[in-house]
């Protein structure tokens, strides 16, 4: 039975749940401020990583907390009123970290995870981007033996219990893999199941054309309200108002702000990132996505040159951008790889969703029927967007789904 549907947010998440919708015969607007994929799905790594199957825990160990303490770290930094912004979710998440609590969600974040490569797939056929998506796995390098080791083991029982495929790299071996990386390296992890895209932006435009083609309407509206009405939902923008018994929520880190008018608290908060492209000198030339895993950033090639992209920043969500956590990860890359000169005019910079349970929510807003929730992917909004298009999609018709959404309820905070 065709239902009309508003999806807000036009991110990889949105997006998707978009097209699973439109593809199923529903009548679907898709509302954003900006063109698809212009927010955070536009900054990221360009990773679907399938590997990624244990969400980032709060650390919990003295040594890195007098680490990050002084403020200098390259993976992660924070401003002091994000940290009091954020608190009661911050202290969800460092709970939630402990060992025990940790050992429970790894294998219900790890089952959306594991959906992430065919859910890809069958919209990067139907969008026709085979052009944008490569699948010859990452590279994470380690400098000391020891992170290097303990690295190794985790991969091993990835592999056992989640059917992640990896090869190990020694110093010899990575040096084959990268000529042109430099400095003393231990060896390095690859990740072989990963896609890589050489342009996030482009592919989530190329889902949206998709969508399109699927009869969807795309809307390009700033959103002014958002209430109940006869029809289910009302959403009024700068563009009009529209009506429809189903509305799906997948604004991203701007989602709680339209849940808290409608009475629901979230307990979101953010992890800003902020990415450069660079040349590179003396015709060297990068190969695969690289993570300086104990440093805590990444090189990407893409067509826009090679990106940098930063750990995170616990900040406000609107808060100024300051630089200096690129400028101390551009430093440590340049003694790795001779980038060359920047070529954006400006750093980019956005803000990822995050829970303090480190997973998604996914599913019908509690008490408020006919409306969906879809955001707080932290890291891997571009990994499981699909997944979550595909398994949304059937919670609405309501059909079995694929893996036990019990996990991923909106009501569980």
């Amino acid at each position: 039975m065709t239902r009309e549907i508003i999806v807000l947010g036009a991110g990889m998440v949105g997006v998707s749940i978009a097209w699973h919708l439109a593809r199923r015969g529903h009548s679907v607007v898709l509302v954003d401020r900006r063109d698809p994929g212009r927010e955070t799905s536009f900054g990221n790594a360009g990773i679907i990583q399938r590997e990624a199957v244990r969400p980032y825990p709060f650390p919990r160990d003295l040594a890195t907390l007098l680490r990050v303490l002084p403020n200098q770290a390259v993976d992660i930094r924070y401003r002091v009123g994000g940290v009091i912004q954020a608190t009661r979710s911050l202290l969800g998440y460092w709970h939630n970290s402990s060992s025990r609590r940790y050992a429970r969600i790894v294998p219900e974040y790890a089952s959306l995870i594991m959906q992430s490569l065919d859910t890809h797939g069958q919209m990067i056929e139907a969008a026709g981007a085979q052009s944008l998506v490569r699948k010859e796995g990452w590279l994470e390098l380690y400098r000391g033996e020891e992170g290097f080791a303990r690295r190794k083991r985790e991969a091993e029982e990835n592999a056992e219990r989640f059917g992640v495929s990896h090869r190990l790299l020694d110093a010899s071996a990575l040096h084959e893999a990268e000529p042109h990386l430099t400095g003393d390296l231990a060896g390095a992890i690859h990740w072989q199941d990963p896609w890589t895209v050489d342009d996030p932006g482009a592919l989530v435009q190329a889902y949206a054309a998709a969508f399109e083609s699927e009869g969807g309407e795309l809307m390009h509206a700033e959103i002014r309200d958002l209430a109940r009405s006869k029809e289910g939902w009302r959403v009024t923008t700068d563009q009009g108002t529209m009506e429809a018994p189903d509305l799906v929520m997948a604004l991203g880190p701007w989602s709680g702000d339209w849940l808290a008018r409608q009475g629901i608290s979230m307990p979101l908060f953010v992890m800003r990132g902020y990415h450069m492209h660079y040349g590179s000198t003396d015709a060297a030339r990068l190969g695969h996505w690289v993570m300086d895993a104990e440093v805590g950033y990444l090189l990407a090639p893409m067509r826009a040159g090679i990106r940098l992209t930063t750990g995170a920043e616990l900040a406000p969500r609107e808060a100024s951008a300051r630089h200096g956590q690129l400028e101390a990860a551009e430093k440590v890359a340049r003694q790795l790889f001779p980038l060359g000169e920047r070529l954006d005019p400006e750093p980019w910079k956005g803000a990822r969703p995050c829970t303090p349970d480190m997973k998604p929510v996914i599913g019908p807003a509690p008490g408020l029927p006919g409306l969906w929730c879809a955001f707080g992917h932290g890291h891997q909004g571009f990994t499981v967007g699909p997944a979550t298009g595909k398994l949304l999609a059937e919670m609405i018709e309501g059909e079995p789904t694929a893996i036990d959404m019990h996990p991923f309820r909106a009501d569980r905070f």
